[in-house]
């Protein structure tokens, strides 16, 4: 316990799969909880939806970290007890399919409130258990589709793009976190556990609320907030700044050289400029695009405005101020071997070596597990003899 790993002592049992569900597990078990991973006997899809690395894939490792991994068949009556058998005495059940397949299966909520009162039941699904679409397969690039998110993203082709970062699985994890996090506190004074339901259409609305908000309220129109603010080319790559005070302007136009668009009357405060966004910007992407990226970031440093330079994966990983917070940590990892895991705010770093730091085989805890909950040597056997469980 403590402030280290609050949720020690904790068990969870996680059948879901690819990385909203998972995530939510790894984070579980990062602040302590004994995560019990149940996957197919051809693993987790998670581990399979990128480059391939022995079993493991650039999502399935983060998702995954500090688990133990069991691969049984739930389709089989033994494979389902087995699964009963460790959500009787768990504090968290997490279940990732479609909605009715958990019941199909004989793991929905009910069945495990039964013989298990307290168990809070985490449901992650695509868009939802009710609706139309309720019994639509959905990833992340669906979701930012379907709800506005790729409409926001328009490059200066006019097409609505996706952005190659799993935003709504990675949202929904968090928000389910943060559910299960004070469903736990609150189930003290509780006697019974709850269903709670999160799913990749509320994450990502969520994470979305004041764009979807600004947008209603101008009828659909994408109308900047401030002007100007976004990604401009410099003459050796690209930078991305935001206006936010009046004063700033004239001073972004002197670092420009372009003191002519300070005076003049159609960009004179923000509103105006919002207005006149197709002559300004224009004439903003010339002038940047004359100055290298470090005299140009060099000089809105010294008046204070906001910016970054457009950074790939690996220049940000070695930039100095990600070296100085400590925010990444090394590890050498079975099969896919030595890469950059962010540290989870709040957390202490991982450290290379240690079993938080390592996300399992498929399966490669099954005997251990099986034991813990009284299977014995015979019983083992007899469930591998028979492809229940995969050794």
């Amino acid at each position: 316990m403590g402030y280290d790993f609050p949720f020690a002592g904790l068990k969870v049992v996680d059948i879901s799969q690819g990385v909203a569900g998972p995530y939510t597990g790894m984070l579980m078990a990062q602040y302590g909880a004994n995560v019990i991973k149940v996957e197919p006997h051809e693993g987790d899809w998670g581990r399979r939806i990128a480059r391939n690395y022995d079993g493991h894939s650039a999502f399935s490792v983060p998702a995954n970290l500090g688990k133990r991994s069991i691969a049984l068949d739930m389709k089989a009556p033994e494979g389902r007890d087995i699964v009963l058998r460790m959500a009787q005495e768990a504090d968290l059940f997490i279940e990732g399919f479609r909605p009715g397949v958990a019941d199909r299966l004989g793991v929905g909520h009910d069945a495990l409130a039964a013989i298990n009162p307290r168990l809070l039941y985490l449901s992650i699904s695509g868009f939802g258990q009710t609706g139309p679409l309720r019994e639509r397969p959905a990833m992340d690039p669906v979701l930012q589709a379907f709800s506005g998110f790729m409409s926001a993203n328009k490059g200066v082709d006019g097409i609505p793009h996706r952005v190659g970062v799993i935003v709504c699985d990675m949202g929904t994890a968090l928000y389910a976190f943060q559910a299960v996090s004070t469903a736990l506190y609150a189930r003290r004074d509780e006697k019974l556990g709850r269903r709670i339901e999160a799913n990749l259409m509320q994450g990502i609305a969520c994470l979305q609320a004041a764009r979807m908000i600004s947008n209603y309220k101008d009828g659909g129109r994408m109308t900047p907030g401030r002007v100007p603010s976004g990604t401009f080319p410099t003459a050796d790559g690209w930078i991305d700044l935001l206006i936010f005070k009046e004063e700033e302007f004239p001073a972004f136009c002197r670092i420009l050289g372009r003191d002519d668009l300070a005076q003049d009357a159609r960009f004179a405060t923000n509103a105006l400029r919002v207005e006149h966004e197709a002559d300004l910007t224009p004439a903003l992407n010339d002038a940047c695009g004359r100055i290298d990226g470090a005299t140009l970031s060099k000089g809105l440093a010294g008046a204070r405005i906001m910016h970054e330079r457009v950074n790939d994966f690996l220049d940000f990983l070695k930039h100095p101020q990600v070296e100085e917070t400590g925010l990444i940590t090394w590890l050498d990892h079975s099969g896919i071997g030595r890469i950059p895991m962010p540290n989870v705010p709040g957390l202490k770093p991982l450290t290379d070596g240690s079993p938080l730091s390592a996300a399992p085989g498929i399966g490669a805890h099954y005997r251990t597990l099986l034991r813990e909950h009284r299977y014995s040597p015979a019983d083992i056997e007899a469930l591998l003899s028979r492809n229940v469980v995969k050794g």
